[in-house]
């Protein structure tokens, strides 16, 4: 009880600062401020990055700290939905600015999740997730000496959601600052697909643009660069990481489960 208090006070506060920095915009917000929350599709997305692009050029401080905190809330309560963000911080803050800050965004983010997670959440997250506790503790063992490269490889190549990863690491006993590292460089491919598609995206004035040989060209190259760490850490994994037989134990957890 104690520990769902604790963590509700956090959220509370954290909420109505949120909510604070998001109804109260200096200056003279033109229409569309009060379309101000998280997107839960592309329509609503648009909205919101034509607005804050239009208010970015006169408050870039404020929506830079807006969108600091709007990402971290949600890395940090582990709330689905970051692509978005991601895209958006392209659109507004350009690709390489914008790769810089998700990616700093999304370790920081993880991080305080990782230590909610420590001082509230390690029994709420054995009670509720007992079997992917287990197999991911065993896992961890298994990959010890090479912790590091595991940490990534479940970055590049998720067996379990990253929110759950995140919410579990504490309870894995894995090392804060590998902990940090292995997010920051393991989501760099993520995050660099969707900044990198939100500064086209607010480039693109027709469809027939999105043909382009200019665009096309440049969606390939996102693509190829994206899979580079993929490639080296899969090379890796075959040679120094237990995952195939660790891949069979899993069936057998979840055949068992479900029988």
């Amino acid at each position: 009880m104690r520990s769902l208090g604790g963590l509700s006070l956090v959220l509370g506060t954290a909420t109505a600062g949120l909510y604070l920095l998001s109804v109260r915009l200096p200056g003279e917000p033109r229409a569309g401020s009060g379309s101000l929350k998280f997107p839960s599709n592309l329509e609503e997305l648009q909205e919101l990055a034509q607005f804050l692009q239009y208010y970015n050029r006169e408050h870039h401080t404020y929506v830079l700290l807006l969108f600091c905190s709007a990402y971290l809330y949600k890395q940090c309560f582990a709330i689905p939905g970051s692509s978005f963000l991601n895209i958006l911080a392209g659109a507004l803050f350009g690709p390489w600015m914008g790769l810089l800050l998700c990616s700093t965004l999304t370790s920081v983010g993880a991080t305080c999740c990782y230590g909610l997670s420590n001082v509230f959440g390690k029994k709420i997250v054995i009670h509720y997730f007992p079997v992917k506790v287990a197999m991911l503790q065993r896992k961890v063992e298994e990959n010890r000496n090479s912790l590091f490269f595991f940490l990534l490889f479940l970055r590049l190549f998720p067996m379990t959601p990253n929110w759950f990863l995140n919410l579990a690491s504490p309870v894995l006993n894995i090392p804060v600052t590998q902990f940090f590292l292995s997010v920051f460089i393991g989501l760099i491919p993520y995050n660099f697909i969707c900044v990198q598609t939100g500064s086209i995206l607010s480039r693109i004035t027709s469809l027939d643009a999105i043909f382009s040989w200019s665009i096309l060209f440049k969606m390939l190259a996102i693509a190829m660069v994206a899979l580079i760490p993929g490639t080296f850490i899969k090379k890796y994994s075959q040679k120094h990481l237990n995952l195939e037989k660790n891949n069979e134990r899993v069936h057998l957890i979840n055949g068992r489960k479900n029988s």
